[in-house]
């Protein structure tokens, strides 16, 4: 049985401050509750102050991104190493902003990944179509390749410390989220996918969450699929009470 999992990605938001109060607040609401595992993912400036407020908490911290190296003269990067040292055990890798405005690529993401298994941590990897895409009637094909090449030479045990965030860029903070029957569709077909490239077993192990305009909503509809194992939250990760009410909905 997949333990259910749910992110709040904050991304370019909150200050040290807001960022602290958020967290808090988010530890209160969910003391103690155990059916799901729940991870959030402040800015860089707001991770050391964030991990002390988790600090004994079952509350996960990750970072938004990372560098592959360890060490070196890349201005402006952020490396494995680091943010282990600030308290992560997380990172998202290869979300669709990642790709669309700074360029990363399949091969950038499986370096990333790579780093990300060897130094311990978690990795969230990212993969989703366009709206453009989608008409075409090309998804599978799109998420097939993202998912083949970020994952090119992992192990099977490597594999099953993954999990992959189907994201379709049309419903990223549009308002508009994958019907539960459309989210199930692409999540079936991932898991296949992953069988083929590693075992039936592994494919069965590893959890899909989808993300995409994730409200409390809709998130009870979305979780009902067999293979939708919970939710990347991006907008409704903001406020902590549409946060906790999409964990708790979603476990019901």
């Amino acid at each position: 049985m997949r333990k259910p999992i749910f992110g709040g990605n904050w991304k370019m938001h909150k200050a040290i401050r807001e960022a602290e109060t958020l967290a808090r607040e988010i530890r209160l609401k969910l003391e103690g509750w155990g059916k799901a595992e729940v991870v959030i993912f402040p800015p860089f400036t707001a991770l050391k102050t964030v991990s002390g407020v988790l600090s004994g908490s079952s509350i996960g911290l990750g970072a938004q991104n990372m560098f592959w190296e360890k060490e070196g003269a890349f201005t402006g990067e952020i490396s494995p190493l680091m943010l282990k040292d600030v308290g992560c055990s997380w990172v998202i890798l290869g979300h669709s902003e990642r790709r669309k405005y700074f360029g990363e690529t399949d091969e950038l993401v499986n370096r990333k990944l790579k780093a990300a298994l060897h130094f311990k941590l978690s990795p969230v990897v990212c993969v989703g179509e366009t709206l453009e895409e989608r008409k075409k009637g090309r998804e599978e094909e799109v998420v097939e390749g993202q998912i083949r090449e970020s994952l090119r030479g992992i192990s099977p045990q490597e594999a099953e410390k993954i999990v992959i965030a189907y994201e379709p860029v049309w419903a990223i903070g549009t308002g508009v989220v994958a019907t539960p029957e459309e989210a199930q569709r692409m999540h079936q077909f991932i898991r296949k996918l992953l069988g083929e490239i590693f075992s039936p077993s592994v494919g069965e192990k590893i959890r899909i969450q989808y993300g995409g305009s994730v409200k409390p909503e809709n998130i009870r509809g979305l979780m009902a699929q067999e293979d939708v194992d919970g939710a990347l939250v991006g907008g409704a990760s903001l406020e902590a009470n549409s946060f906790v009410e999409i964990v708790k909905g979603g476990c019901l």
